[in-house]
This record gives structure tokens, C-alpha cells and sequence, in this order.
């Protein structure tokens, strides 16, 4: 089992990337989620904005 894990010598570089690739699938929908919620807020803004000077 430690051999699996060791790879050859080259298990650091794998399960480094491995680590990477997880960290960054798991924080793009994040990013994604918040950058969309103050997308909707700014929208509501301005249509708020445009409401009030064509009264």
C-alpha cells in the first residue's frame, strides 16, 4: 500500500496535483455562485434606478 502511495518516487508531484486539482473544483463553483449573487444585486440596482427617473 505505501508503494501506491509513494509511486515510484514520484508520489509528492501526484497526489500534489491531485490536491491542487480538488482544491480548485471545489472553489470555482464557490467563486462562481458569489460573483453571480452580486451580478443579480447590481441588475436589480439599476433596474430600481431606471424605474425611479422614468417616473
Amino acid at each position: 500500500m505505501a508503494e501506491f502511495f509513494h509511486m515510484g518516487g514520484y508520489g509528492l508531484y501526484v497526489w500534489g496535483s491531485f490536491g491542487v486539482t480538488a482544491l480548485f473544483m471545489i472553489a470555482e463553483p464557490l467563486l462562481l455562485r458569489s460573483r453571480s449573487q452580486q451580478i443579480k444585486k447590481r441588475i436589480a440596482r439599476v433596474a430600481r434606478l431606471e424605474q425611479e427617473v422614468n417616473q
